[in-house]
């Protein structure tokens, strides 16, 4: 079959992700293999494609966010037939779905509505996973307490659909962050009651608007640099989550307020061999809320078809730091 691989870490600039033959995938027991009709593209994968080597004679295949139609169905799947539509995410520490087929494990997987499209449900896994387990605790709720939430970063895939979740699923004040009128008319879109501009000072914005602290920050980029402005926004016993945590932080300034941190990483569940099923769960009720009219695909781009020229304009678009919504590849 056809995927799309490289085989060392490079910039942009130097382009090196190609269309070539592959083995089909080998699934294991509670795998579906998946055939593929649609990708969502994120920023961490293209920083995987700028830092991760394949091993010597090897090749890597990125993609852990898809839509597609199930082809094989493993022993020990349950809930799942040949023909069934589905959503998912992935492992990426197995091959991707940048390509004509995946094996994907069944629990990390939901059936996409007949109302949804393939490429509209491609959109929504990464940045609805994420920024459910960021946001909510046990039966799928605020922390306790938690009635105003700022999400910095409100137009990207993860503050597009955490904005709709807290919006729709809480009765909680929905403040973003965004830099650019484009982007901050998105925010309102998706469902934000304030929109300030996190290249000015969000605190004195804040202030303006009668606001002194919140409850909860959903940061989901520049998290480190922007902690001095974060800090003193949440009130004593308040909630960061950030999900762009990769290297030192300096936690100082939260510890007077008795501040709880959150890290969220999607994969972190499949990558310890722990059961991902709760994410399976969450996969299920975005689907069903995206064909009640309650959550909003967020496909703002779409290109077509599986080659390097598409996944290359998909690349340029996401490092650009321009992006809102999800970019997406029909394939």
């Amino acid at each position: 079959m056809k995927a799309l691989a490289y085989q060392r870490a490079h910039p942009l600039e130097a382009f090196a992700i190609e269309l070539v033959e592959v083995a089909e995938p080998v699934p294991r027991d509670a795998d579906l293999v998946v055939e593929v009709g649609a990708v969502g593209v994120n920023p961490g994968e293209t920083r995987v494609r700028r830092t991760r080597s394949a091993d010597p004679g090897g090749r890597v295949v990125l993609g852990w966010e898809l839509a597609g139609v199930v082809v094989a169905v493993g022993p020990a799947v349950s809930g799942f037939s040949v023909g069934d539509r589905v959503l998912g995410t992935g492992d990426p520490t197995r091959d991707g779905c940048w390509a004509e087929r995946v094996a994907i494990d069944h629990r990390v997987v939901a059936r996409v509505p007949d109302t949804l499209s393939l490429v509209d449900a491609a959109s929504l896994p990464i940045g609805g996973v994420t920024a459910w387990e960021a946001l909510f605790r046990e039966g799928g709720a605020l922390p306790a307490g938690v009635d105003r939430v700022l999400v910095v970063g409100g137009a990207g895939g993860v503050g597009s659909l955490a904005t709709q979740l807290l919006a729709t699923r809480t009765s909680a004040t929905v403040i973003c962050t965004a830099s650019r009128p484009e982007s901050q008319r998105w925010c309102t879109t998706m469902g934000a009651d304030l929109v300030v501009d996190h290249g000015a000072d969000v605190p004195a914005a804040l202030r303006s608007a009668g606001i002194e602290h919140v409850d909860m920050v959903l940061s989901t980029a520049g998290t480190a640099a922007n902690l001095a402005w974060i800090a003193p926004l949440l009130r004593p016993h308040g909630h960061l989550a950030a999900v762009d945590l990769d290297g030192p932080l300096d936690l100082g300034p939260l510890v007077l307020r008795s501040v709880s941190v959150h890290t969220e990483m999607v994969f972190n569940a499949v990558v310890h061999g722990e059961d991902p099923s709760a994410q399976g769960r969450i996969l299920h009720e975005l689907a069903a809320d995206a064909a009640a009219g309650r959550l909003r695909p967020i496909t703002t781009t779409r290109l077509q078809g599986l080659s390097a020229q598409s996944m290359r304009a998909a690349h340029q678009l996401l490092e650009s730091r321009r992006t809102i919504g999800k970019v997406v590849i029909a394939t």
